[in-house]
């Protein structure tokens, strides 16, 4: 039998939970948040699938619902939505999510750490959860699976055409970022899961990276139990009818011949939707006017005034062009509905009143609402652009369009209004079709199927064999207990023979004791540095004087760390800002760093207080690190050795009080008393005498390597024999 699976699933936005979907309520509350937890909820029920977690931002903001401040919400048994806090407590749009996804990749880190598991696959849905997935790809060696929904470019094309200037395309949308992001993502990709045919040949095939990941097209399924046909009214639930008599009364208010045929159309307020193209094409036809009315449910809304931009002018052009065509009588536009349980009805009540449901987007990624319309046995007229190709000539229910044509669009619907033959055969087809194709357990199979044929491949860029790198996670996993010590006269600088003896002692601890340095040294230096003295290589290295951390044999980066401390960091403005001061040499070009800048500088307190004052007067935020007399770095505020240990701690689950560090000088301050078990060793620097007395600080006898060993006597992690470090066997 196979191993059950555990799988992560990434859908950051926040606004997702188990119950009453906010669907339309804003740009990101698309359909999309539907299939992401319907996806969840279907792949958990399969037998060989032990748990699905579906993660999100946490909120907290009195703007937005409780629900979505739960930390954990349990949808059943096997599966759950877990949210991380990133970015602050206020809700975020996705466009300004992107500098705090660093952040949620180490919670998604500490979470998985404390469960003990960590995942099989690890899944992310649109471009910011795919930049996520793809860091704890890396993190936990796990296959990387990416679901893109809509795409960058596709995007830029749409705003493009409709004369929005790319200077106000990257402020308000950042797209060259998204774009760039999304090319990155296509050469790490393990497997690229679409919706269509034409959303992997056409909509990726726009990328660099488009043609490298391996596609495989897997159609959403529907809720059967909800979207039944409008022929079954014993299928209705009370709650159904009494949904039902609601929403004859909400549109009697707004037609004054209520009786006619219901053109139907259910979208957000978003501008590729092509409301105005729908109402235009309604408006400029008066046959069709006098035939039919027509009901736009254009997402959720209280005060369009205090909505966004592009909800908002969406919303004032629907109002302005039913003004323009004097639509009163005709034209309904609700303001709210209820998706669990109306929105099935919609449908149904469209369909009892020979109606047709509208899809008018300008291009449309999948077209989920086609499907529910389909499965409630309404007829439906769609763009040519997009999914609906392939969902209309799978179900065969319907006529596509060109969305641009208001003509087009027009002469559809009274086809199918028109010809009681037609609509009855594009009823019906949906109805057969739709169940034959569209179902959650077809999707769930193939899609199971699908990871399970990755995750015995093994990641295509992982490799294989011994020679294979250890995943960070793997490795961390397992520590209680993690030493970090400086190089340069601490770890180095000894006796060879002590240098060997400790090593020893360290490879007997290596199952339960992770391995680091940390070092002002640059991570090149430090490397050739280690090689010379035939030390293996650390689990993990702070270099730079703590603003860089790199893992293990890759030497893989944590970006994380690197974007927590470069908030507010001008790298720039430092250099300007100390040009002037001549008793400062900026040290030699491989010592500067993106996130360091270092000199040489004779030390006084009068030169301190200058560079303080050059500094602060430019109202910099940073950290000054000063050592052996002669060492100057200007490090960003949130930066330094001490720091990054905390952070490592933070990320990787382990306890400050089992983090144990060592060193022999001034730029070790930081990471000897930052509550951590510190080690100095016994050959010093003089300005480390000040510390003696504080707690958890060990002053070691021995020098070097001996010093470090003796402090972790000290702490009860090996034991010394009485006749000295030199018999440690």
């Amino acid at each position: 039998m196979s191993e059950p699976l555990y799988i992560q699933m990434f859908s950051l936005h926040g606004l997702i939970r188990g119950e009453n979907l906010e669907l339309g309520r804003d740009a990101d509350t698309g359909g999309q948040i539907l299939y992401v937890v319907d996806l969840a909820r279907h792949v958990s029920r399969l037998p060989g699938v032990t748990r699905v977690d579906l993660f999100t931002r946490r909120i907290q903001d009195r703007t937005v619902s409780e629900d979505y401040s739960q930390p954990v919400e349990n949808l059943s048994d096997s599966c759950r939505i877990v949210r991380i806090g990133c970015g602050g407590k206020r809700y975020l749009r996705k466009e300004h999510l992107w500098p705090h996804l660093e952040e949620f990749v180490d919670g998604v880190v500490r979470f998985t750490r404390r469960e003990g598991r960590k995942p099989d696959i690890v899944h992310g849905h649109y471009a910011d959860a795919g930049i996520v997935a793809m860091r704890l790809s890396s993190y936990f060696g796990v296959p990387f699976v990416f679901t893109g929904h809509s795409l960058g470019r596709s995007k830029e094309m749409r705003l493009a055409a409709a004369g929005i200037k790319r200077e106000e395309m990257i402020r308000k949308f950042r797209i060259d970022h998204r774009i760039a992001m999304e090319e990155k993502i296509l050469t790490g990709v393990d497997l690229v899961i679409t919706s269509t045919s034409q959303e992997s040949t056409q909509q990726y095939g726009q990328y660099e990276g488009g043609t490298l990941p391996r596609f495989c097209v897997i159609p959403p399924g529907f809720n059967l139990e909800k979207f039944f046909p409008y022929v079954e009214d014993s299928a209705r639930t009370d709650l159904d009818r009494v949904a039902h008599a609601s929403l004859m009364d909400e549109l009697d208010r707004f037609f004054l011949h209520p009786d006619r045929p219901l053109i139907l159309a259910l979208c957000r307020p978003d501008r590729r939707k092509n409301i105005g193209g729908l109402i235009e094409a309604y408006g400029k036809d008066k046959e069709l006017q006098a035939m039919a009315n027509i009901a736009i449910f254009a997402g959720l809304r209280k005060d369009i005034s205090s909505m966004e931009d592009n909800e908002r002018d969406v919303l004032t052009e629907m109002l302005l062009l039913m003004d323009k065509y004097d639509l009163y009588g005709k034209m309904a536009i609700p303001k709210r509905h209820d998706f669990e349980v109306e929105v099935p009805e919609l449908y149904r009540i469209a369909a009892e009143k020979k109606g047709v449901f509208v899809n008018p987007a300008l291009t449309e990624p999948f077209g989920l609402t086609i499907i529910e319309a389909a499965a409630c046995g309404l007829p439906v007229v769609a763009t040519h652009d997009g999914g609906p190709k392939d969902i209309l000539s799978n179900l065969k229910n319907g006529i596509l369009v060109d969305a641009t044509s208001t003509k087009d669009i027009s002469r559809a619907i009274r086809t199918l209004i028109v010809d009681e033959k037609q609509w009855r055969t594009c009823s019906k087809n949906g109805i057969v079709n739709a169940r034959k194709i569209y179902t959650w357990d077809a999707h769930v199979r193939l899609y199971e199927k699908e990871i399970r044929l990755l995750r015995k491949s093994g990641r295509k860029r992982g490799g294989k064999g011994k020679n294979k790198a250890q995943p960070v996670a793997d490795r961390f996993r397992d520590f209680s207990h993690l030493l970090i010590t400086d190089i340069d006269n601490t770890l180095t600088g000894g006796k060879p023979s002590d240098l060997k003896i400790f090593l020893r002692a360290l490879q007997d601890l290596r199952t339960r004791m992770g391995f680091g340095i940390a070092t002002g040294r640059t991570l090149e230096s430090t490397m050739k540095h280690l090689q010379e003295h035939h030390i293996p290589q650390p689990d993990v290295l702070i270099t730079s004087v703590g603003s860089e951390i790199n893992y293990g044999k890759d030497l893989a980066c944590d970006s994380g760390w690197e974007a927590h401390i470069s908030h507010r960091w001008d790298r720039e403005a430092v250099l300007e800002a100390l040009e002037g001061l001549s008793f400062l040499e900026l040290q030699e070009k491989p010592a500067q760093r993106k996130l360091k800048v270092s000199y040489y500088m004779d030390f006084s307190r009068d030169n301190i207080a200058a560079v303080h004052h050059a500094l602060s007067r430019r109202r910099l935020r940073y950290t000054l690190i000063h050592s052996h007399g002669s060492f100057l770095d200007i490090l960003p505020y949130r930066a330094s050795k001490g720091k990054a240990v905390r952070y490592l701690g933070k990320k990787w689950a382990i306890p400050l009080t089992h983090m144990i560090t060592s060193g022999d000088s001034g730029n070790d301050e930081a990471m000897l008393r930052g509550g951590f078990k510190g080690i100095v060793v016994g050959n010093h620097a003089p300005e480390m005498k000040r510390l003696r007395g504080l707690k958890n600080l060990y002053f070691a006898k021995n020098p070097h390597t001996a010093g470090i060993l003796e402090g972790l006597a000290h702490y009860g992690l090996v034991k010394i024999p009485k006749k000295g470090i030199q018999h440690y066997e």
